[in-house]
Parts: structure tokens; C-alpha cells; sequence
């Protein structure tokens, strides 16, 4: 999903993230020695992975012609949608209860060695592990804002990024908070729930706010934002969707992650309702219940996912959210049209 820039836009983003990221630890280093072990933590936790989200907002500022006398404020609006995912990876994981991330131990997992060094039981290590991530997570929230709060705008446009940035929070948090619900529930939740949380949990603050942002500082008009805004979202549920298929079907370097994460972990996705609705739910049951068994069990439930015809039918539904962005981008400006064919195809490409 990258290089939907150069790569000196790129590195220019990137120092703009990592420039972020330094402060937080110059700030935690100014206090006590935990403090500043939980700043370094929070960096950590924010570097690497894809930074397709800046990209967006730098792609989108292009494709409206951006000013060059806004390309600073853009390319810290970039970075406060980078430093907002990083916020949400680490409050997923504590959420998830997780404490490893990309094969490393995250800010919980850290946290938990610390509690270690300190002589804590394991239970007192596990809450020092959850309290560090949710600060951690505060810590790049703050930041976020704080970084369109002082980004070099006009009162108006930075009003409609910080609306974004608005809509993000509350929609992902009735996203998770969904997401939660039906993990929880004694029964399956219908398809249709789980897709309008799939939706919730990633198309606004993964594609509407970084592509709105960007042609919202690329003056774009408002009905052109507005016919974007529908757009991403379709976008953002395709690669919701796409990403559903790595973590059921993708390799350890697809997903980041143990191939199968998913079924291993019993998540509930759209995928795997649409496979209960099949003629063999029972086997698809059976076979998912025996997927947190390990290796074995995940590619036998992979195998009974795939013969459910449940991955061609997400596939499908890929397809008909991407095609459903590019009608609402229809009246849009041609290099726009560009980019949403672009992302289109590389959320297809996800798509295993």
C-alpha cells in the first residue's frame, strides 16, 4: 500500500513521524527513570510498520494541487494521523491482551520485563504491563493532537482537520467496542454487524481522515471532499476486509504476525460468519474450536474456510466496496480518481 509517493516524500514524512516520536522521549526523560523507559517504549511502539496512512495525506494534497506554502502544515497533519494509528495499535493490543507485536515484545510485553527486573509476582507484572500501554496510548493521542494544534494553518481548515481527527476517535471506539461485544456474545453476530464494525474499526481513521485532510489542505471544495469522504470509506471497509484474509490465510510475513493469528485467536470476523452461514457450519465450527491447537488444526481450518466458499464471497464484497469508491470518486478531479484507482488496486493485491 506504500510508495503512493516518492521516496524523498516519503523520508520527509518519515523524519516528521520520527521528529514526533523524539519529543515524547525528550519530555519522559525529563522525569523519573520509569517515565522515561515508558517515553522510549511509546517510540518504539510507533516505529516501523507500512506508514501508508501519511502517504495518503501526502498523496491526496498532491492530487489537489497542495500549495507549497502548506507543505509543512501537511506534512504535520501526516504525521498526527501516523502518531493516532499508533495510539490505536497499542490500545488494541492492550484490549486484545497481547503483549507481543511483530514478533517483539510491545509496550505491555516491556512492561511486564520491567515488573520482572523489579521482583513483581506475575500478576502485579501483567497490571504494570496494561497501565503502561494505555498511557503509552495516551501519550501518542496527545500528541497527535497537539501536532495539528500547532501545524501552521488557518483557523477554518484546521477546524475541519481537527473534525476528522474527531470523527476517528468516537467512530473507532464503537468500532472496538463492537468488535468486543461480539467476541463476547454466546452466538455468532450476523455478517452485517460485523461488517458495519469492520467498517467502524478502520475506514474513517485510516482512509477518510488521512485522504480528507489532505484535500481539505489542498483546497479542494467542499462537495469534493464530500464525495471522498464516501469514497475512502468504501475503501477502508475493502481493506479491513483484505486484512481479515491475511490474518486467516496469510504467511507469517503477509500478516506480521503467526500465520492464521486469527483462527488461532477465535476471532470473530465477517469471514467467518459468512462460513457458519455455509452448508457445513458444524464442520466449520468444529474446525475453527480445533484452531487454537496449533499449526496443524489452523491449515485444516483454513482448508474447510476456503471449501465454505466463504473467502470467495469476502473477496467478492472486496470487490464491490472498491468498485462502489471509484463510482462515488467518479466526479472528482482525474488525479484523484488516479489515487483511488491506485489504492483499489493495492487493497486487491492484499486480498489472498
Amino acid at each position: 500500500m506504500r510508495n503512493l509517493v516518492d521516496t524523498a516524500a516519503r523520508e520527509v514524512l518519515d523524519g516528521r513521524i520520527d521528529a514526533a516520536l523524539g519529543r515524547i522521549v525528550a519530555r519522559g526523560a525529563a522525569h523519573s527513570p520509569a517515565a522515561a523507559e515508558l517515553a522510549a517504549a511509546t517510540a518504539r511502539a510507533a516505529r516501523g510498520g507500512k506508514r501508508f496512512r501519511p502517504e495518503l495525506v501526502a498523496a491526496a494534497f498532491a492530487a489537489w494541487g497542495g500549495s507549497p506554502a502548506r507543505h509543512r502544515a501537511m506534512t504535520d497533519v501526516a504525521a498526527a494521523v501516523e502518531l493516532l494509528h499508533a495510539a490505536f495499535v497499542v490500545h488494541d493490543d492492550v484490549l486484545d491482551h497481547d503483549t507481543v507485536r511483530r514478533g517483539a515484545p510491545n509496550v505491555a510485553g516491556e512492561f511486564e520485563a520491567r515488573g520482572r527486573s523489579l521482583g513483581m509476582p506475575a500478576d502485579a507484572r501483567s497490571e504494570l504491563g496494561v497501565a503502561a500501554a494505555v498511557l503509552a496510548g495516551d501519550l501518542l493521542l496527545h500528541e497527535a493532537e497537539r501536532t495539528v494544534a500547532l501545524a501552521d494553518l488557518e483557523a477554518p481548515a484546521r477546524r475541519l482537520v481537527l473534525d476528522l481527527f474527531d470523527d476517528a476517535v468516537h467512530v473507532s471506539a464503537a468500532g472496538e467496542l463492537a468488535d468486543i461485544e461480539h467476541a463476547l456474545a454466546a452466538a455468532m453476530p450476523e455478517p452485517e454487524r460485523l461488517l458495519r464494525a469492520a467498517h467502524d474499526k478502520t475506514a474513517v481513521y485510516s482512509f477518510v481522515v488521512p485522504l480528507c485532510a489532505g484535500a481539505v489542505l489542498g483546497d479542494a471544495e467542499e462537495t469534493e471532499v464530500a464525495a471522498l469522504r464516501e469514497a475512502a470509506a468504501h475503501l477502508g471497509l475493502a481493506f479491513q476486509l483484505a486484512d481479515d484474509l491475511v490474518g486467516a490465510f496469510g504467511s507469517e510475513a503477509d500478516a506480521g504476525r503467526a500465520a492464521g493469528a486469527d483462527l488461532r485467536e477465535g476471532k470473530r470476523t465477517p469471514l467467518v460468519a459468512l462460513a457458519q452461514e455455509g452448508q457445513e457450519p458444524e464442520l466449520v465450527t468444529g474446525a475453527l474450536a480445533l484452531a487454537r491447537t496449533g499449526p496443524v488444526a489452523v491449515r485444516h481450518a483454513q482448508r474447510v474456510l476456503d471449501r465454505s466458499g466463504a473467502r470467495g464471497r469476502v473477496r467478492e464484497l472486496i470487490d464491490d466496496a472498491i468498485a462502489a469508491a471509484e463510482t462515488e470518486g467518479s466526479a472528482l478531479p482525474p488525479t484523484a480518481r488516479v489515487l483511488i484507482d491506485r489504492i483499489g488496486a493495492g487493497i486487491r493485491e492484499r486480498a489472498l
